[in-house]
């Protein structure tokens, strides 16, 4: 949902992109808006301001081109809103949520409803520490994963990012950057450059959600350019590719004798 004050050029450049807006909602209202600020920490946002405008009262309506999906991404919001999407269709064959300290501060025991019912969990180490109540992040992934999720992505910024499933871990870097413009987004871009690519293979493997992880990762790289949409903008396959492979070289190693 958007309110009145979305502007059109931005649905004009989705659909361009051949999107699918038909679930999108224009309601009489502001439209949602989150304010933060960054140290020299860019792994981490400080949230000075949430105001929730429209999605306050929103109810999602499920179209019906949307039900039987494959892949089902409930996106950051107000677990409640997250738990009535996942009442409202058939059990997809992949879940995947995502959320924030908002929620987890603010809405617990509701966050911890959907995430009985999903397959992936995906969040930034903070989120990941206050959703666990712990320090340690091998410990939180324990207690997560222990009330439903298969797996838990933490993202970890300018650190890379691990991903638990059951007692295996995989972990990759966070491709190294000159110039770091704009890491808003970037979390956002990650999950998409996941789940995109899971939805474009079909393959459900380990390995395949590792490939998964570095192609969300090479999307994030590209997100942090610029600011806002600026650079996936003008982002082309062949960049992806390149810097897919050049995410390999960089993790690259023999074994010893």
């Amino acid at each position: 949902v958007v309110g009145e004050d979305f502007p059109q050029q931005h649905l004009t450049f989705l659909k361009s992109r051949g999107i699918d807006l038909t679930g999108l909602e224009r309601r009489p209202g502001e439209t949602f808006r989150w304010k933060g600020e960054y140290t020299h920490q860019l792994n981490e946002a400080r949230t000075l301001d949430t105001k929730l405008n429209v999605f306050e009262t929103f109810r999602p309506k499920i179209p019906e081109s949307y039900r039987s999906p494959e892949l089902l991404f409930l996106g950051n919001i107000d677990p409640e809103l997250q738990f009535d999407v996942l009442q409202k269709l058939p059990r997809p064959p992949l879940v995947a949520c995502d959320t924030m300290n908002f929620w987890i501060n603010g809405k617990r025991d509701a966050l911890w409803r959907v995430l009985e019912q999903v397959d992936i969990l995906i969040v930034n180490d903070g989120e990941a520490r206050a959703l666990g109540e712990d320090s340690n992040l091998v410990k939180v992934a324990q207690k997560v994963l222990a009330r439903g999720p298969k797996h838990l992505i933490i993202k970890r910024g300018e650190y890379g990012v691990l991903m638990f499933t059951g007692k295996q871990v995989f972990g990759a870097p966070a491709f190294p950057l000159e110039d770091v413009r704009d890491p808003t987004g970037a979390g956002d871009s990650f999950a998409g450059g996941f789940l995109g690519y899971l939805a474009a293979t079909g393959n459900r493997s380990v390995d395949a959600f590792k490939q998964a992880i570095i192609f969300g990762s090479v999307m994030a790289s590209f997100a942090v350019e610029s600011f806002s949409l600026d650079r996936l903008r003008i982002l082309d396959y062949k960049e992806v590719q390149e810097r897919f492979r050049a995410f390999k070289q960089l993790t690259h190693f023999e074994d010893i004798p």
